[in-house]
């Protein structure tokens, strides 16, 4: 027998019936994933793949693009800091977990006035304010629209005029994390109308090294149960995405 231990999340299916694909009859497809070291990690299910399809009672599930709560829940518990700055809050997802955790937690948005691309907000906040994790779940360039504000990044009209603010928004967040602390930015890669197939975790990376970040540990790779997406009949033929990728970035103290 295979000495191999099954991930609690997924039940293993060894065969596949040889009628209907899974993909096109709705039924799940269950995989069996590699197995994961023992560790001395706080979080240890916590690996670089993260799955997590139950409900949960964290931000809303109205909110278009909300990301759910366990993998920030895990990460936090992991890192471990002493306080939170959400500059993206959405429909307050992370406010929610640091609030069951007992952590401080600055939130802001944009529909609060809050621009996460304009340095003059971060000028704003209390002066010398430091944050130990910074959680953002920005846009997927214009994937999905979240407000009608003009500078909001989904709005934006090219790669480019999405890019420049980004890159501004991750320096921002740069310049408030304190030595030693943790940026964690989820984000996904798609395939756009008129730029064709943007990777955006690409991108991601490039500018948080522009901005003197480094990476602080391996890709977590999200499986994106509950995506409106996945509902979708489309006429065109591609290679769908069923997850997005978290990246921490870290200030070297």
């Amino acid at each position: 027998m295979e000495n191999t231990i099954i991930n609690p999340f997924l039940a293993a299916r060894r065969r596949q019936a040889s009628s209907a694909s899974p993909a096109h009859d709705g039924r799940p497809v269950y995989a069996r994933l590699p197995l994961a070291p023992i560790t001395a990690s706080p979080v240890p299910h916590l690996t670089s793949l993260f799955h997590f399809d139950s409900v949960e009672d964290y931000g809303s599930r109205k909110y278009p693009g909300n990301c759910g709560g366990k993998l920030i829940r895990d990460l936090l518990l992991y890192f471990q800091p002493q306080n939170v700055f959400d500059p993206m809050t959405g429909s307050g997802t992370c406010a929610d977990v640091c609030r069951e955790l007992g952590i401080p937690c600055l939130s802001k948005d944009i529909r609060d006035g809050f621009d996460a691309t304009d340095p003059d907000s971060f000028r704003n906040l209390p002066t010398g304010q430091t944050f130990d994790f910074i959680w953002a779940h920005p846009p997927y360039f214009r994937q999905k629209l979240y407000s009608d504000h003009p500078r909001d990044l989904s709005r934006a009209p090219t790669l480019y005029a999405f890019l420049e603010p980004y890159g501004a928004f991750i320096r921002n967040c740069a310049s408030v994390l304190s030595p030693g602390g943790k940026f964690a930015i989820l984000m996904g890669d798609y395939s756009d109308r008129e730029a064709g197939f943007v990777s955006l975790t690409y991108h991601t990376k490039q500018l948080a090294f522009a901005a003197g970040l480094r990476q602080s540990c391996t890709d977590i790779i999200r499986f994106s149960h509950g995506a409106s997406s996945s509902r979708k009949v489309y006429r065109s033929s591609f290679i769908p995405g069923l997850h997005d990728v978290c990246m921490v970035f870290e200030k070297t103290p």
